[in-house]
């Protein structure tokens, strides 16, 4: 990442609010893409409300399984709010100025909602784990204490470490240019418009990659030994039963897990930026709206509820 040197006291002026650039690099497109990215942040609120909404209500969904679903379907509807309404307003009235403080507090709570996912899949992948390796302790082990208290460390765990990162980023000084080349205010594109030595924070910014990396490492751990246990089942039909019920929190795993650690680990440089966009767009934004399909569609109880509730 490239370093600005501090301009001499008299050159240096402070920077009180940055440019979103966002989508501005195609300009003939940003009515196209207002309506797009409403129409996809309804479709999320919608979705995830409503599987949020049947597993409160129903009494077939009230296992540990469908508890830690309705926590990440509320957490996808705060995740993508924490950069979705700031984007459509500016591509909506075009003006793309965030003061200091409104970016400082987006990059905060997209980094603690982030982190909040990051370990709630790793939360239901343990939760599956028990299911199929110790399904006769199931009940037992994933008490309604224990699935509370996982759930609560998930929201909790990343909240100082990134109000501490945010702090650290945001104390830097700004000079120069104020444009961020970028939908949301994000590590990488804030600290190339820091002055002076920013190789503390550059360091600082694989905790990120950390809460990234340890969740999924424990996720890789619970499918291995589940996809052994799976294996010596005695039949083809226990078999698939037993892939259907992991297979949807797979995929959730690969989309979100895969975009995140490669935006994060790829080289950081100019002709990189539009890739980084689209691979902020897949992990902040397309993963939320594909989540309910995903659980929804390959999950029989849920689209039974849902039946339940359209008819009432």
């Amino acid at each position: 990442m490239n370093h600005q040197e501090i301009p001499p006291e008299s050159n240096l002026t402070e920077v009180m609010e940055f440019v979103l650039l966002g989508f501005a690099d195609i300009p003939h497109l940003q009515w196209l893409l207002f309506g797009l990215f409403l129409i996809i942040y309804i479709i999320i609120l919608m979705s995830n409300g409503t599987i949020f909404l049947i597993t409160k209500m129903d009494p077939a969904l009230q296992s540990p399984m469908y508890f830690f679903l309705a926590n990440f379907s509320f957490l996808e509807i705060c995740y993508v709010s924490a950069t979705l309404p700031r984007m459509l307003m500016n591509l909506g009235t075009q003006r793309r100025s965030i003061s200091l403080v409104a970016c400082a507090t987006q990059m905060c709570f997209v980094l603690m909602f982030g982190a909040t996912e990051c370990f709630l899949l790793a939360v239901m992948a343990y939760d599956r784990y028990v299911a199929i390796c110790n399904p006769l302790n199931y009940l037992l082990v994933m008490n309604h204490r224990v699935c509370t208290q996982l759930v609560t460390g998930s929201w909790t765990i990343g909240i100082p470490v990134q109000i501490g990162q945010t702090y650290q980023i945001f104390s830097l000084p700004f000079c120069g240019s104020k444009e961020i080349n970028h939908f949301f205010c994000d590590i990488p594109p804030i600290l190339k418009l820091a002055c002076g030595d920013t190789f503390v924070n550059e360091v600082l910014v694989y905790i990120v990659v950390l809460f990234i990396t340890v969740p999924f490492l424990l996720i890789l751990g619970s499918y291995s030994k589940i996809i052994s246990i799976i294996l010596k089942l005695p039949s083809a039909t226990s078999q698939a039963k037993a892939f259907s019920t992991c297979s949807s929190h797979l995929m959730v795993v690969v989309l979100f897990f895969g975009t995140g650690i490669t935006a994060y680990l790829r080289p950081n440089t100019r002709s990189s930026e539009g890739t980084d966009k689209v691979l902020s767009l897949f992990y902040t934004i397309l993963t939320p709206m594909f989540n309910p399909m995903i659980y929804s569609l390959r999950n029989k109880d849920v689209i039974t509820a849902l039946r339940k509730l359209l008819c009432k």
